[in-house]
């Protein structure tokens, strides 16, 4: 634990550079969150030297820009581990430190948690303050605004930072912000703030409008929140460590819900970095001193996914799209490019994304949603109300399914299947490799009989191109592609590929296995799974076992009275920890040699 409260302006900033030269060391080396977390520092460090970090809440949105309050707060060493198998997270998380106050890795939930910690604090009698650190991206999310509207009624004391690292202000327009914020923080302004509402209250009608307007051009940068009740401080510079700890003095000594905006660069400290540029927002391993990256990009499933549905793009003047403030992620930032008019970033408003595309699909466009798994958790009720109900044909191209690896709990995959496939009216189905994920894409383009959704892994599918021919979808279809009297693995989506693998390893032990490309999940295909000789059934598939493909292999086995055992090597029961692929399935004991082992136990 650094005692920053005992150290001076000089000290801290001294501390502000070994924290980022600690950052670019191990990103570097390992992959990480970069550009907005170096551009968090100060805030951070003056957060720990205002509040009280063993007693007051200190709620980070997102918490990707964390890593400051990590180095603080004791894990400087353990912080080589960040993001490995076993090593520390990359976002805050209370089982790793008792600083980590709330888990996060999904935006725009902070404010709602301090609402909730606040009042917590009331009920219980005490005297501390929640400390919330959010970006102005996430102040895209509907969330925000949700916990705002109940903070500004309750009155709170709450002390929200608004790290705002996009917009600039130019010189002019700088210097009289600068001049006015000083103003603002300082004891006199805030005194005078209060007696002239006082004022206000009294006042006759055509004055008091006066004033107010008065106020208001006075306060230009704050109007929208102090008009939702709350105080309003800045923009302040959040890279100037100094004005940075008085400004937060003052909204502590406020005992109000307070909002203190403040200005900082995204990648500060790292040259190559510093601006608005989204690849240095989550990097791979990279050459420190040029700025590149140590491993060469291979094919990845987003981009076979982003050049397929351009390429019908072209074709089709009917195709739309859009992404929840992921283009690049989802591969959709080539497709806003070339049809700005017909492909839309909505920022992160999941649900908001997904319920645009029902009237769209309505009046007779061709609507592709694209997001990850985890975050299309985000616009589920919207799914069902607003797609679903009705049966509008949009079509969910899930990316980052199954295992993601670094980002861990907060971003695995592996639900999306159970929460999809309990819902009427849609189809669902996924590719096994490059080649079928074409495939995938234009099958969804021509199906018009409702919601389709179908998924695909982060980076490369398991299975290489070419191992099996490539055929077209057909609705409710799978594929036999191994055949065997013995022993059949039942495999779904990238599933296929270790299907695949433990196969060709059981062989070599002179045990006999089929495989079997499920397609299809909803609907799935009946007839071909009765047809099968094979009374011994492994499932695979990345998504977990509650809800997943084993489960509804079972009852449809139960309802036919089959004599089929089924045994699941789905994810378990609980979430899934941060790390490298091959470690986390080894530790859940679903990766291909575990698989291959058990068999060989079961048939020895």
């Amino acid at each position: 634990m650094i005692d920053v409260k005992s150290k001076n302006i000089v000290e801290l900033e001294k501390l502000a550079q070994d924290i980022r030269k600690r950052i670019l060391e191990v990103v570097s080396a390992k992959g990480g969150h970069l550009s907005s977390t170096l551009g968090a520092v100060e805030l951070i460090i003056a957060m720990h030297y205002v509040f009280d970090v063993e007693k007051d809440p200190f709620i980070f949105d997102v918490s990707h820009q964390a890593y400051a309050h990590k180095l603080l707060t004791g894990r400087w060493d353990e912080f080589d581990t960040l993001r490995q198998f076993g090593g520390i997270s990359g976002y805050t998380k209370p089982s790793e430190s008792k600083y980590d106050y709330f888990s996060a890795g999904h935006s725009s939930t902070s404010i709602s948690v301090a609402v909730g910690a606040a009042k917590a604090i009331k009920l219980k009698g005490e005297e501390r303050i929640p400390v919330v650190l959010i970006g102005d991206g996430a102040m895209s999310a509907g969330m925000v605004y949700e916990a705002l509207n109940e903070l500004g009624f309750r009155k709170y004391p709450v002390v929200i930072i608004l790290n705002d690292n996009e917009m600039s202000i130019g010189k002019p327009i700088g210097a009289l912000s600068k001049y006015l914020t000083r103003l603002k923080a300082g004891k006199l302004y805030q005194g005078f703030k209060e007696k002239f509402k006082k004022f206000l209250d009294s006042a006759p009608k055509d004055v008091k409008y006066m004033a107010k307007k008065f106020e208001e051009m006075f306060s230009v940068h704050g109007v929208f929140f102090e008009e939702m009740g709350l105080e309003y401080i800045g923009p302040i510079d959040g890279h100037n460590l100094e004005e940075v700890i008085e400004t937060l003095e003052v909204a502590k000594s406020l005992k109000k819900p307070v909002i203190v905006h403040a200005k900082t660069i995204k990648g500060k400290g790292y040259e190559q970095a510093e601006g608005y540029y989204e690849h240095w927002h989550g990097v791979g391993p990279f050459d420190l001193k040029t700025g590149k990256p140590l491993k060469k990009s291979s094919l990845s499933a987003t981009k076979v996914y982003s050049e397929t549905l351009l390429e019908l793009a072209k074709e089709d003047k009917n195709i739309v799209g859009v992404t929840a403030a992921m283009p690049s992620g989802t591969g959709m930032k080539e497709l806003m490019k070339e049809f700005p008019e017909r492909f839309w970033d909505v920022g992160i408003a999941e649900q908001h994304a997904v319920t645009s595309m029902a009237p769209l699909a309505k009046e007779g466009f061709i609507p592709f949603v694209a997001i990850y798994s985890t975050f299309l958790q985000r616009g589920y009720d919207q799914i069902i109300h607003d797609v679903c109900l009705d049966n509008y044909p949009v079509r969910f191209a899930i990316d980052r399914a199954g295992i993601v690896g670094a980002d861990g709990e907060t971003h695995q995959g592996v639900f999306d299947i159970g929460y999809l496939r309990i819902l009427p009216n849609i189809t669902i189905f996924a590719p096994r490799d490059f080649e079928t994920l074409k495939k995938a894409v234009r099958f969804a383009k021509e199906f018009n009989d409702g919601p389709c959704a179908f998924r695909y892994p982060r980076g490369a599918f398991t299975l290489e191109d070419e191992v099996f021919d490539a055929k077209d979808f057909e609705l409710g279809k799978a594929e036999v592609l191994i055949d065997s009297d013995n022993i059949m693995f039942i495999a779904y989506g990238n599933g296929v590929g270790k299907a695949y693998k433990a196969h060709k390893l059981l062989k070599e032990q002179g045990i006999d296995t089929g495989v079997v490309d499920l397609r299809f999940v909803k609907p799935f295909d009946k007839e071909l799974l009765r047809s099968l000789r094979a009374k011994k059934w492994y499932v695979i598939s990345d998504n977990a076992k509650e809800g997943g493909i084993a489960e509804m292999l079972s009852d449809f086995v139960n309802s036919e009275n089959l004599d089929v055992s089924i045994e699941s090597f789905e994810y378990p029961d609980e979430f899934i920890p941060h790390g490298d692929v091959e470690s986390v399935e080894r530790l859940l004991k679903v990766d291909v040699q575990s698989i291959v082992e058990k068999i060989k136990d079961q048939n020895a």
